[in-house]
């Protein structure tokens, strides 16, 4: 089965670079890397495609088609080769857990290399336009008020500083849509100021608005977002490490990864246990390829529990604590 890319690299012969570029929407034959040639000429078939992809079953209230498109949107220093993995672990992992909808990924110019930290942190506000004006319009343009088909978002590291530039700019535009939302959006490892997430933050009000629920999943033992690492000296605390500030809205929430990730990491039976797969820093980058996060996530995207009674959740007071299920 083809996996569905929308990439915003450039190109150079039947290859892509790490610059910005046109958007382009990819079917990519299973196992294969993405290239420019796997673009489709017809867009709106391809989203035909996707959608038949995404749709499982029918509303009950309306006999209307029922789905979830999943939008993964990827950090920094992020190749090709990565990012098909994670979509494709990801994907897996959900099928897995019960997820029955689409995964597609939104492939924009990161390179290769972990010094391009602040090049591609520029590459990442760039492309955030590119999400709005080829991508959250496509979709808007293709929902209804009835509509049964969600949209969900999980940001990953620079990914969510996309997604909430994204946001942003499209209030900043005209989308002629008003049914235009999306439901989950599921922040990993995020590599965004948690001040900024607050209620009244200019740059985040609009994140806020279009979506049903902001889940955050924090982890303190995240050394890829700690105030020593030189790539983001001089930055505030990340909302992927210390999690939301104390005013955020209340569809947000965080979701405290901290103690199981120590076990995680600590513990080869757990380990072994829980980890399918690991790809890249695992401090940063362990939730794709893991039986706990992917069963919390899915939970979270079909939305039938409160978020606190969620199996892999625990309350403690306030806090929302990810736990090992059996």
């Amino acid at each position: 089965m083809a996996d569905f890319i929308i990439c915003t690299r450039g190109t150079k012969g039947n290859k892509f670079i790490a610059e910005p570029g046109e958007t382009l929407f990819l079917k990519v034959a299973d196992a294969a890397l993405p290239k420019p040639s796997d673009a489709v000429t017809n867009v709106d078939s391809w989203i035909r495609d996707l959608f038949k992809e995404a749709i499982w079953g029918k509303d009950s209230r309306t006999g209307a088609p029922r789905g979830d498109i999943l939008v993964f949107v990827h950090g920094y220093n992020n190749n090709q080769a990565v990012v098909m993995q994670r979509q494709r672990r990801l994907k897996a992992d959900l099928i897995t857990a019960g997820y029955k909808g689409a995964v597609v990924s939104f492939d924009w110019p990161s390179a290769s290399a972990a010094l391009n930290y602040l090049e591609d942190r520029h590459d990442a506000k760039a492309t955030a336009i590119r999400l709005v004006d080829d991508c959250i319009k496509l979709f808007a343009s293709r929902q209804t008020p009835d509509c049964c088909i969600n949209v969900h978002l999980l940001g990953h590291s620079t990914g969510a500083y996309v997604i909430r530039e994204a946001f942003d700019d499209a209030d900043d535009t005209e989308i002629n849509n008003a049914s235009w939302m999306v439901s989950q959006i599921a922040l990993i490892g995020a590599d965004v100021s948690s001040g900024s997430m607050s209620a009244d933050s200019d740059g985040s009000q609009s994140l806020y608005r279009h979506c049903t629920r902001l889940t955050n999943y924090s982890n303190r033992g995240d050394s890829v977002l700690k105030l020593s690492n030189v790539k983001r000296l001089g930055m505030a605390p990340r909302v992927g490490r210390v999690g939301l500030p104390e005013n955020h809205p209340d569809k947000a929430l965080d979701v405290d990864c901290t103690e199981y990730f120590s076990k995680l990491n600590s513990d080869a039976t757990i380990k072994a246990a829980d980890q399918r797969e690991s790809i890249g820093s695992f401090d940063h980058s362990w939730h794709i390829g893991n039986r706990i996060f992917a069963a919390d996530l899915f939970e979270t995207l079909r939305g039938d529990l409160d978020r606190a009674i969620i199996p892999t959740r625990r309350q403690e007071g306030s806090r929302l604590i990810l736990q090992r299920i059996q």
